[in-house]
């Protein structure tokens, strides 16, 4: 088999020689099998497409290629001696190239401890989204707790169209104005300074937790206020933005969508990479917050209702020509964003297996080429929200990421004061 990358796979692949790499880690207390670990590995391999085939990027256009011959997932042992130890692996891991001729697109690091493992699995953002890590990893804790398990397998996908419904066509409207939109993409680009300079690998991740009870006190509080605790975490890192950095921060945010609510072929445990995006800006002449999170939550399902994926997929498909481009810009600007913020929510994975339990769950971190690297993703795991939020040094210093943190956390405690003084 051999299938173009589609867009959104396209500007996460960025070139051959550009590593952009999703890390997702563990932390187990108890025992781990190798042997068990080896087998779940084989048959998260055998299960998902994507992980038996090889990218090849030798021309204009980048090729998903199935490799009969390809190894298996590769598993690096290190010394596990302190809790940090697993971000200082993650930060190697952002920047090793997937290029190996028979090398699958995954690998995985285990931190071995006397009495606490880490375990990292490593992809390229290219092949996955918040979803599909979660997914592996959930996969791969269940089958080293019981190597019995089976997996289904099921097909790739071979184009975009694979991906629409039967009675999704593209008329000769649809067909004019996709080249159309391709051609206006092109003359934008044109004008636009897209030079692919080069971006230090000075990428840093700020790792924190929210303790249980702050936890269950945002989540009671948002419910209290009809609002979400994405809105809120939204609200809090826009107005630290604005605190910290005055008149530079834009008051606005990225929120990637999870396409699976929308597209019926790809399923919770299908690897997918592309999430289309909803931009929401907060409301400066409020001055409440849990208004400003109630508006934006009102908006962040006003936008994702009118979202017409479908017309996304297709449309996309026209602007191929202008890919190198968009990722050029995307290297140049500096946008009009804070921060790109992924909540994964609620994390559905066990706690407690025979031989051991996991601990805790660090939210993904990536290191992004970008001008504009400010990215957050945080989830929930064992009643504990936990956040990373990442950055470039040239972009925004690392000191700056940590005000922003601090700040952040004292917004949320401030407000959630209010719960306990009314």
């Amino acid at each position: 088999m051999k299938r173009r990358l589609i867009l959104g796979e396209r500007i996460m692949h960025v070139d051959a020689k550009t590593p952009l790499n999703c890390v997702f880690g563990a932390k187990i207390l108890g025992t781990i099998r190798e042997e068990n670990l080896h087998q779940a590995l084989l048959k998260i391999q055998q299960k998902h497409p994507l992980l038996q085939m090889n990218i090849d990027a030798t021309g204009k256009i980048p090729y998903f290629v199935l490799n009969e011959n390809i190894g298996k997932i590769p598993v690096r042992i290190t010394g596990r001696s302190t809790d940090q130890d697993w971000l200082i692996q993650s930060k190697a891991e952002w920047y090793k190239l997937f290029d190996a001729q028979h090398e699958p697109l995954a690998r995985l690091v285990w931190l071995k401890g006397e009495t606490a493992s880490d375990l990292l699995l490593v992809l390229p953002h290219c092949i996955c989204d918040g979803t599909t890590i979660l997914n592996l990893m959930r996969e791969l804790i269940t089958l080293i707790d019981n190597p019995k398990q089976e997996l289904t397998p099921y097909p790739s996908f071979s184009s975009v169209n694979d991906l629409l419904p039967e009675n999704f066509s593209i008329t000769k409207t649809g067909h004019f104005k996709g080249k159309i939109f391709a051609a206006l993409g092109r003359l934008f680009f044109f004008f636009k300074s897209t030079s692919n300079k080069h971006v230090d690998r000075s990428n840093y991740a700020v790792h924190w937790k929210m303790s249980q009870e702050d936890t269950q006190k945002l989540l009671l509080k948002c419910k209290e206020e009809n609002t979400t605790v994405h809105a809120a975490i939204c609200v809090a890192f826009m107005e630290a933005f604005k605190h910290i950095q005055g008149t530079k921060a834009h008051g606005k945010v990225i929120c990637p969508v999870d396409i699976r609510r929308f597209v019926a072929a790809i399923k919770q445990d299908t690897m997918f990479a592309f999430a289309p995006i909803v931009e929401l800006k907060l409301d400066q002449a409020e001055n409440s917050f849990w208004t400003k999170a109630r508006a934006l939550k009102t908006d962040l399902e006003a936008k994702i209702g009118e979202m017409k994926v479908y017309d996304l997929l297709s449309m996309s498909e026209y602007f191929h020509s202008s890919v190198n481009k968009m990722i050029g810009f995307l290297k140049t600007t500096k946008g009009t964003h804070d921060v790109t913020l992924s909540n994964m929510g609620l994390l559905n994975v066990p706690k407690n297996y025979q031989d051991f339990s996991i601990e805790t769950i660090y939210s993904p971190t990536v290191a992004f080429p970008w001008k504009n690297a400010n990215t957050l993703v945080c989830s929930t795991f064992n009643q504990q929200l936990d956040f990373s939020f990442m950055s470039n040094e040239s972009f925004l210093r690392e000191f700056e990421a940590w005000q922003i943190k601090d700040r952040v956390m004292e917004l949320i405690k401030e407000n959630l004061n209010e719960l306990a003084n009314a």
